[in-house]
């Protein structure tokens, strides 16, 4: 097992009314900044609850932060929040609104220009203190210290970290995200499980423990997310999924192990080319880079078709192929294609694009070893394409 340090500031209030409890972790009188997304937490009733628990604080509210949230949008909220000078921001939403807000609060008392943040590792000294009411699990933004943000006119889609914009509370009540549509609550397993996957499917590192309990997450997503994609308002089944997703990506699972993340730095650069769903594009890249990969992860390939899915039948080679296609027909079964080629807006010339877009970014070697190069990038991409 790897050194790490582990902390993780965020406190978790979870289950059904917690939205209240919101009451006693906000100072009265404190001046605060409700951000949220396209509307449908006022539909929903979430919108009239937050506010119920809000009412001893002044509340300015902004809306409007889309799907891979625009630097445009956030920064326009920046100088509001500046004007006012709030004293915290209340993000409401999934993890579009989280990660979009926490950027707006790094970038308020930031010096200098906030998108030096993105494109060049801006060091986040201080933050404006944030918390969120979770209405779509995926990204497990509410308890981490990660953002992805989008500047459209570049088709750029990057991330920074910083541990001053981990949340300072975290609302989780399952019944907020019945009224998602069916597409949405199919994203956020499969992006639960490929987080998992990103800390998981690397090389053996003696850390029985956190390999079990990424086990653990993989094989809950498979048994509850064809249900609670059935069963919107199984309350069980979405409490269980909303966990889920939370543990996949709070840096428990990821404390003493290698992590790869190449799934996701190629997927950003499709969702920046083509706009399509975050999820989705994981779904297109991940099992054509286990294929690729196979040989330095040939022991976690094993071990994951063993412990997920059951698979101890035939040759080694066999097996692994078993466990990437079952993994497949998992993201196939909740809507999500895992073949670029279903997408009909998907160029040729994509796979060396990406490539090309990735080293120009200082991006020539991803992996947990390095080994993916600009080459290896297009091989995987070439193999989603012509599927």
């Amino acid at each position: 097992m790897l050194n790490f340090e582990y902390q993780n500031p965020t406190k978790i209030l979870f289950g059904k009314g917690q939205i209240q409890s919101i009451a006693r972790e906000v100072p009265a009188g404190a001046k605060v900044m409700l951000t949220y997304g396209g509307g449908s937490i006022r539909a929903n009733g979430v919108h009239a609850q937050v506010l119920a628990a809000l009412s001893a604080c002044t509340v300015i509210e902004f809306g409007g932060i889309e799907p891979n949230p625009e630097y445009a949008t956030l920064m326009r909220a920046v100088e509001i929040a500046r004007a006012e000078k709030v004293d915290l921001l209340l993000a409401v939403g999934g993890g579009s609104v989280l990660d979009g807000t926490k950027f707006i609060a790094a970038a308020i008392p930031f010096a200098g220009d906030p998108w030096d943040i993105l494109a060049k590792g801006g060091k986040v000294r201080s933050a404006v203190p944030l918390a969120s009411v979770l209405t779509l699990a995926a990204t497990g933004s509410e308890s981490n210290s990660f953002a992805v943000v989008s500047r459209r006119e570049l088709d750029l889609k990057l991330a920074f970290s910083s541990p001053h914009v981990y949340p300072k509370f975290a609302v989780l009540d399952p019944e907020t995200t019945f009224s998602l549509p069916p597409r949405q609550v199919a994203n956020g397993v499969v992006d639960a499980f490929v987080h998992t996957m990103e800390q998981y499917m690397t090389f053996p590192a003696q850390a029985e423990l956190n390999d079990r309990f990424a086990e653990s997450i993989l094989q809950t997503l498979v048994e509850v997310g064809p249900t609670t994609l059935a069963e919107p308002t199984n309350y069980n089944a979405r409490a269980t999924m909303v966990w889920s997703a939370t543990l996949a990506l709070n840096g428990l699972i990821g404390c003493g192990v290698p992590q790869d993340w190449a799934t996701h730095m190629i997927g950003h650069e499709l969702t920046a080319l083509y706009n399509i769903d975050h999820a989705r594009t994981l779904a297109t890249v991940l099992p054509h880079l286990l294929r690729v990969q196979a040989a330095g992860k040939r022991e976690k390939l094993l071990q994951f078709a063993d412990r997920v899915w059951g698979i101890r039948d035939g040759s080694e080679d066999e097996r692994i192929e078993a466990g990437i296609a079952k993994m497949e027909a998992f993201f196939e079964a909740m809507g999500l294609p895992t073949r670029l080629a279903r997408y009909d807006n998907v160029a040729p010339g994509t796979p060396a694009l990406v490539a090309a877009r990735l080293e120009s970014r200082g991006m020539a070697k991803l992996g947990e070893r390095g080994d993916i190069l600009p080459q290896t990038v297009t091989e995987i991409l070439t193999r989603s394409l012509a599927a």
